[in-house]
Order: structure tokens, then C-alpha cells, then sequence
């Protein structure tokens, strides 16, 4: 019985250290985005402009940057938005309050960075990097996915 009581406790550190092993630093992730999509600088551009767009109301940058056409998950359904007014229009019905929420006040330190893109509130809404041109010379950050 002492030895599964020991077990535990060990057990019980280790989970209870995990977290502040996995956790990032504002530097770690821009170096992060850096060095997996690149261009650091354009995506914390995009995202002040989301955060504002969301602390203010403003639906139309949102649908400024996203990139179309792009398929939404969203009250229970699946939605192919083609143009920024439809985005616009239906905006309420698109981002889900959750998500907008997760939107303004996300971390930097809690954002998810992969090879396919950058992703807030734990995968709400991700952004990538998305090449101009065949040879990806030039870039520009947009939405590419909101996940209600």
C-alpha cells in the first residue's frame, strides 16, 4: 500500500509540473512562427487587427483578411463562404461569441503553431502564411479556418 501511495505522489508531481514544462514564452512563439511559416512580423500585424476588429465590433476587417474561399464549422453546420460580404453579412452566424471571444483575448504565449498555421482558442480560428505566387516570394497572413 506505501508503495502505490509512493507511486501516486510521483505520479502526481510529474502531471502537476507538466504544464510549466510545456509552457511558451512570447519570444519562443514569435520564434516559433518564424522559423515554421515565416514572416513574424506580418502575422502579429494580423493579429492586433483581429484582436482590435473583436474588442471593437468590426466584422468587415475580419472578413478583410480572411482567406477565400474558406469552409466555416459553425452551429452545427459546415458553410462555404466565397466573398468578404457574405462573410460580412452572416458574420454573427460564422463566429460563434466564443469564438470571437477566444479572438480578443488570446495569448500569445497560448497560441498553437504548426506547418499549417497559427491557431487561436485552442483551434477556433487558425491563420497561416499563404504564398502570392508559385514561388512563394511573396506572402500574406489571412484566416484559413473557423472552427465553432
Amino acid at each position: 500500500m506505501l508503495r502505490l501511495a509512493s507511486l501516486t505522489l510521483a505520479l502526481f508531481a510529474v502531471l502537476a509540473a507538466t504544464p510549466a514544462a510545456f509552457a511558451q514564452s512570447e519570444e519562443e512563439v514569435s520564434a516559433s512562427i518564424e522559423s515554421i511559416q515565416g514572416d513574424s512580423e506580418g502575422f502579429f500585424e494580423l493579429f492586433g487587427l483581429m484582436q482590435d476588429a473583436m474588442m471593437f465590433g468590426d466584422p468587415t476587417t475580419i472578413a478583410a483578411n480572411v482567406a477565400y474561399p474558406i469552409t466555416i464549422k459553425a452551429n452545427g453546420e459546415v458553410y462555404d463562404v466565397l466573398a468578404e460580404q457574405d462573410m460580412i453579412d452572416n458574420f454573427d452566424t460564422l463566429v460563434s461569441a466564443e469564438a470571437q471571444e477566444a479572438i480578443r483575448t488570446q495569448d500569445v504565449a497560448d497560441l498553437i503553431v504548426t506547418s499549417e498555421g497559427v491557431g487561436f482558442g485552442d483551434g477556433k480560428v487558425w491563420v497561416s502564411n499563404i504564398c502570392d505566387d508559385d514561388s512563394c516570394s511573396q506572402t500574406h497572413w489571412g484566416i484559413i479556418a473557423i472552427n465553432n
